[in-house]
């Protein structure tokens, strides 16, 4: 919006009416912090702790692993033999360490590996019951008919991954 002007005096510039709205100015107004601006600028501080929570907490889980792996096998190694039980918590090491390191590079936890570690322990369980006792027991089907159930809860997960993939899928659908 233009001012009107008066006449100009020698020396002294245009004079312009003062008009009764306040002049606009482009003098920037305090701004408020908003929840908006402030979720904005405290998302990226969560997400660097939330990412540095994870990494440490998955070296522990790591580490611990690798020691308890060593472990096992120097008392494998002291007792001059190795049974089978002592074999699949080796083999149970292995899924845990294969669990972290895919959650490492694709941050992703695959649910599959979990139940491959709680049927290698049933398995493991089951195989030490039965050594140990000698009469036939409901213990027996008991942990056999839990190794059946986490067989069929893979074969229902792969299903529906191959199925149904997610966009963020890998070729064949192979997440879950």
């Amino acid at each position: 919006m233009s001012t009107p002007t008066l006449p100009t005096a020698p020396g002294r510039g245009n004079l312009r009416f003062h008009s009764p709205e306040p002049l606009m100015t482009d003098a920037p107004k305090p701004k408020l912090i908003t929840g908006r601006r402030l979720r904005r600028m405290a998302d990226p501080i969560g997400s660097l702790l939330s990412e540095g929570f994870h990494l440490v907490g998955l070296f522990a889980i790591g580490a611990s692993t690798v020691w308890a792996a060593v472990h096992a096998f120097m008392s494998m190694m002291a007792r001059g033999t190795a049974q089978l039980e002592d074999l699949l918590l080796l083999f149970i090491y292995l899924e845990i360490g294969s669990m972290v390191g895919i959650y490492f590079r694709t941050n992703h936890m695959p649910v599959r590996f979990l139940i491959y570690v709680g049927i290698t322990a049933l398995t493991r369980h089951l195989i030490v019951y039965v050594q140990n006792e000698a009469a036939p027991s409901y213990g027996i089907l008991i942990l056999a008919g839990g190794t059946l159930i986490m067989a069929l809860a893979v074969l229902i997960i792969r299903y529906a991954s191959f199925r149904f993939p997610t966009p963020s899928a890998g070729e064949g659908g192979e997440d879950g």
